[in-house]
């Protein structure tokens, strides 16, 4: 038994099996297994990019941060999200609706989808099929970030995540949790049609996500003119969070590779180090606590809608 699932162990032991006990739910032992077991992985994975991205943003960084408030506030997003809501919706609710819908498939006489079935050559590759599954949900991934910077309600939720001035690597989980949750059903319908199975969707989860950490991270960092169309770097992504590309018409929407935005025409490698925010945001979604900032961006969502769904930036 690897180190991560003996401590996953001992959590289902010595915590989660006494509280479904208690509450009659022995029922989800299984699932709340996996919950333990890929909340500790997200821990280990923040461990990581805390190892890699902080003396990155030590060596060279990009701008020196005065207020450390608002990035404390950027960590607790990081630890709720890796170790708390992104297991938990990935694995426990993935796990239960890819029964469900196999169950389905079965009893109207259709085998449930998977990549290896649709393409004959992948069966007995499992690390190439990965890789393939990685590629699809980066694809994925794309058209929801660009459709949540073109549809106004979408983008006054998803402003939370640009109004951080001091952008770092913990910024990546800065999200509003309505935008969270469309992510996650976004992703959760992609890996059904594709058949991921309920192990590989959070590991691909947290690989892709530990990309998009270093992408925000605070480093004058480029990866060089073939680099940077290979794969995302922190230059690039940095103008996508620029004050002059904030709102509905943004660029660099791509999370892990940056394909997307040059097969779409919405990529932009030759912006410089931006500054970052968004000058339409309220302060509170800047510099407010965790739950300001969650209270400005059902505000300005809100806002939007009475307007008819138009989000403008001021200026």
């Amino acid at each position: 038994m690897d180190p991560l699932s003996f401590v996953a162990d001992i959590l289902q032991q010595n915590l989660l099996v006494p509280l479904l006990f208690q509450f009659g739910l022995m029922q989800w032992q299984e699932p709340a297994y996996g919950w333990a077991l890929f909340s500790v992985y997200g821990f280990a994975q923040v461990m990581l990019t805390f190892a890699v991205c902080m003396p990155l943003e030590r060596w060279r960084p990009i701008e020196r941060h005065a207020d450390g408030k608002t990035v404390a506030t950027d960590i607790l997003y990081t630890v709720i999200a890796r170790a708390g809501i992104l297991p938990l919706v990935t694995f426990v609710g993935f796990y239960n609706v890819q029964a469900w819908f196999d169950g389905v498939l079965l009893d109207a006489g259709w085998l449930p989808p998977t990549l290896e079935s649709l393409v004959p050559g992948l069966a007995g590759q499992p690390v190439l099929a990965f890789v393939l599954y990685a590629v699809i949900l980066d694809f994925a991934d794309y058209w929801r970030h660009r459709f949540s910077h073109r549809l106004g309600w979408w983008y006054a939720l998803h402003s939370l995540h640009h109004a951080q001035r001091q952008m770092t690597f913990w910024s990546d989980d800065r999200n509003h949790i309505l935008d969270d949750l469309i992510a996650a059903l976004w992703f959760g319908v992609i890996a059904l049609l594709i058949g991921i199975s309920p192990f590989q969707f959070p590991l691909l989860v947290l690989l892709l996500r530990f990309i998009e950490s270093l992408s925000h991270a605070n480093v004058r960092l480029s990866f060089g003119w073939l680099g940077e169309r290979l794969l995302i770097s922190p230059r690039f992504h940095r103008a996508h969070h620029g004050v002059l590309a904030a709102g509905q018409r943004s660029c660099n929407y791509g999370a892990v590779l940056p394909w997307w935005d040059m097969m779409f025409g919405t990529a932009d490698f030759a912006r410089d180090f931006a500054r970052t925010g968004d000058p339409s945001a309220a302060e509170a979604m800047a510099t407010g606590t965790y739950l300001a900032q969650q209270k400005a961006g059902l505000r300005r969502m809100a806002s939007t809608l009475r307007r008819g769904g138009d989000q403008r930036r001021r200026a």
